[in-house]
């Protein structure tokens, strides 16, 4: 174990000396090779680089929450982009294109590239855009043939998703005036420190909505939270069966993340449920599929992803989930896996976008 830490931490300085190497040559070329210049450069890289371990120590330091998610951004764009002006750079040998000039030419296309990309992925973060599905479940509701449900997931609201965002959420809600609205997980970003600091609690008691929440993995599962969300206007499913007065089941587990929480098995819960009646799952990480299809679950809700967030970790998500986003049907189970309201990390999102869903349920049992 230690070996494996040790073995990251050099890593890490490893990549820390190579991005430093690289800017530095490029300012070499622009100010020149200026010792005390270098020596600036250097101690100001380092501090930008555990910045994010900073705001630890500093009890969440909000400039150095920030400071670190900057850095953490921008190191994603530079491990990603400095091996391509690497190789632009030893192709140039090839060339009669002078090696200084094209060494501050290449410098400054990656400092336009990420620059752009920077401000395209905190519009993707901070722009969320509506998701729409129609599905149906063949079952029987008293008095009630559709209904209308409005869900967020990975809220994350702390220090990079604020009250600014919590305000647009609910006015996105209201103003659609659904029956439902259901959030299954992060609706905190660990922390719930910023959360009640801002007056998010506040914001999301105007919901005109009946709201039913699960808890995901950044949500420490323990009474005092589960109290907070509870006197936040909304209703916490921890391991519960809830029956609707519109004539449906809600059932909320558990986060599968807990290591210390005992969890109940799904098929234990569903004892509780009538299966006449349209039963809905909310369970943050998309895992076990299957196990949701023989229990008899007609919609499974969840988020957990962000979709990777960043490209290309899509990649990594659609090879570990078997619905990393969007809708899937498994039998006769419907999946619906969000990309995420909020951030996590870094606040940008490059190749997903940050979403509200809006689902459309009909009910006809005539109809399969």
């Amino acid at each position: 174990m230690w070996a494996v830490g040790i073995g990251i931490i050099l890593l890490y300085n490893l990549m820390i000396f190579y991005i430093g190497y690289n800017i530095w040559v490029w300012l070499k070329h622009i100010s020149g090779d200026r010792k005390s210049i270098k020596i600036i450069f250097w101690v100001v890289l380092v501090i930008f680089a555990y910045s994010f371990i900073f705001s630890r120590w500093l009890d969440e330091s909000l400039f150095f929450s920030w400071m670190g998610a900057i850095w953490i951004s921008l190191f994603y764009f530079l491990i990603l982009l400095l091996p391509v002006a690497n190789i632009a750079v030893f192709l140039r040998r090839f060339t009669k294109i002078q090696k200084e000039k094209f060494v501050k030419r290449t410098g400054y296309t990656l400092l336009v590239v990420i620059i752009c990309s920077f401000f395209f992925g905190i519009f993707n973060a901070y722009s969320p855009e509506a998701k729409t599905y129609q599905i149906h479940i063949p079952k029987q509701v008293e008095g009630k043939q559709s209904l209308k449900i409005i869900m967020a997931s990975d809220m994350h609201f702390g220090d990079l998703s604020g009250k600014g965002q919590a305000k647009k959420l609910v006015e996105y809600i209201n103003g659609e005036k659904p029956d439902l609205v259901l959030f299954p997980g992060d609706i905190i970003d660990d922390d719930i420190t910023p959360f009640l600091e801002q007056g998010i609690p506040e914001i999301l008691k105007q919901i005109q909505s009946p709201v039913y929440a699960s808890l995901g993995n950044h949500d420490r599962d323990d009474a005092d939270l589960v109290k907070t969300f509870n006197n936040s206007g909304m209703r916490v499913l921890d391991d519960e069966v809830l029956n609707l007065p519109e004539g449906i089941t809600l059932v909320g587990r558990k986060d599968r993340g807990y290591q210390d929480v005992e969890r109940a098995e799904l098929s234990t819960l569903m004892k509780q449920v009538d299966g006449k009646k349209p039963v809905i799952l909310l369970e943050h990480q998309p895992y076990d599929l299957d196990i949701a299809e023989k229990n008899g679950v007609d919609l499974i809700l969840s988020g957990h992803t962000h979709r990777g967030q960043v490209a290309p970790g899509n990649l990594i998500t659609n090879m570990i989930f078997e619905n990393d986003w969007g809708y899937l049907k498994k039998g006769k189970l419907q999946s619906i896996v969000s990309s995420g309201y909020g951030v996590w990390g870094l606040p940008l999102r490059i190749g997903t976008r940050s979403e509200i869903v809006q689902i459309n349920v009909t009910f006809d049992p005539s109809i399969r």
